[in-house]
């Protein structure tokens, strides 16, 4: 007897934890109930895939949605719009907004704010500081948390947590995995005077590789000395990816398409448009950072999708902000790396959901198996696209990659088993639910 199913995916090429095959997908209430071969199955909604690559849904576990506080540069539905549109499934969102996201009721203002609002599913961090210590371990339990995120660098306010006996009273209350901002802010204000006025070349030596590696070796001395995990993020130093290999008993690692891709030169073409903390560097650390890719050390991908306006991005350096769009490119750019030879399409899936699932307890999120929500990320790894400013669907407008021919497109993003998009239209109203993960499965007080 024939099985039936809510939706039927057919004919394409899966990557998950079996390997890369043809292979079909039967989904039913949103979940995967069946993998294989399934010719003789009815479904509702039949899906052609043939000729496309099916992936478990991408997570980009760093953005910038900057609301509440700086919705004029994004808000919850644009980025998230933005992410669906580069086949993006779900994302961990960052709690340097206006409040920022350090408090029960903050969190959960912005878990209202985006549920089924947001076009993706969606997690949140909770800031760490000093004065909300004694609540981190409630708050990092909340429903749809990511975890801690701590600034020690490259932050203002009570976010900004610069001091060794700060950071090590974060890791001594947490039981969760933190992901840390690692510059040493101490350096950072020593070295102001090498900026150098109208010239953002300068940006990469004002924060230069020491100041990126003096924080990161406090943090994981403070790792070990606490007994706790740690996730460095946006690494953009070759000695910080020789360094860490040394430590991964504590510490897992995020690198960014943007420094894997963009060298110095990006500061001669794009301005203060290259303009990120930590900074794009020379193509001698882009190259090491590369290295980690390649031999394990680096963990996940996530695009620090930070926008800001034109006008904003336009002010002479260094009153000009850091951060560039990225969540809507982290699915285009990296498959063009994998055509290209730099990393395996699975390397990528195991960055970008593997990674993920295994580093932060997602609750059935991160691969293609029965009994998983039913999220993927269908790409044409054939396809050649050229990444314009006017397919950025960010309130920003704006991508660093603007006219950069790619061989590799997402063509579909699903969601819980909803085609959210499909060759560059949304076809799903917004429909976000808060990511699951195993520490927050039970009420917390």
């Amino acid at each position: 007897m024939s099985r039936h199913f809510d939706c039927l995916f057919k004919g394409g090429t899966l990557v998950n934890h079996d390997g890369i095959g043809g292979a079909d997908i039967g989904v039913s209430k949103g979940k995967i109930a069946a993998i294989g071969a399934l010719s003789d199955a009815t479904a509702d909604k039949i899906v052609d895939c043939t000729g496309l690559t099916i992936l478990p849904g991408v997570i980009d576990t760093q953005v910038h949605f900057r609301e509440p506080g700086l919705d004029h540069k994004e808000d919850l539905a644009t980025g998230s719009l933005s992410a669906v549109m580069g086949g993006v499934t779900g994302v961990f969102e960052m709690p340097n907004t206006n409040p920022l996201t350090i408090t029960r009721e903050t969190f959960e203002d912005k878990i209202a704010r985006a549920t089924n609002r947001m076009h993706c599913d969606f997690a949140f961090y909770i800031g760490g500081t000093r004065e909300n210590i004694a609540d981190l371990p409630i708050l990092e339990r909340l429903p749809g948390c990511a975890g801690v995120k701590v600034f020690m660098g490259s932050s203002t306010g009570s976010l900004l947590v610069a001091d060794d006996e700060g950071v090590e009273a974060i890791l001594r209350a947490i039981s969760r995995r933190a992901a840390f901002h690692s510059e040493d802010e101490y350096r950072l204000e020593d070295r102001k005077s090498v900026r150098v006025e109208n010239d953002p070349s300068s940006h990469p030596l004002w924060r230069d590789p020491e100041a990126a590696l003096m924080s990161t070796k406090r943090l994981v001395a403070l790792a070990h000395k606490t007994g706790k995990r740690i996730h460095v993020l946006h690494i953009s130093t070759k000695e910080e990816i020789a360094f860490l290999a040394d430590h991964k008993d504590v510490a897992s690692v995020e690198v960014t398409p943007h420094h894997l891709t963009l060298d110095e030169t990006a500061y001669t073409r794009l301005g203060t448009y290259a303009q990120m903390n930590p900074p794009v560097r020379d193509a001698e650390h882009r190259e090491g950072i590369w290295k980690g890719v390649a031999n394990g050390v680096a963990d996940i991908l996530g695009s620090d999708h930070a926008p800001h306006l034109r006008e904003e991005k336009d002010k002479p350096y260094p009153n000009s902000p850091s951060g560039m769009t990225g969540v809507q490119t982290l699915v285009p750019i990296m498959l063009d790396h994998v055509n290209a030879g730099r990393l395996s399409l699975q390397r990528f899936v195991d960055m970008t959901s593997h990674g993920p699932n295994r580093l932060f307890n997602l609750a059935c999120k991160g691969r293609i198996a029965v009994g998983y929500d039913a999220d993927l990320t269908v790409v044409d790894m054939n396809r050649t696209e050229t990444i314009t400013n006017d397919w950025v669907a960010s309130k920003a407008g704006w991508t660093p990659y603007d006219g950069v021919s790619v061989k590799g497109w997402p063509v579909g993003t699903v969601i819980r088993g909803a085609t959210v998009m499909w060759e560059n239209e949304l076809v799903t109203a917004a429909q976000g639910q808060p990511i699951r993960f195993m520490e927050t499965l039970q009420p917390v007080g």
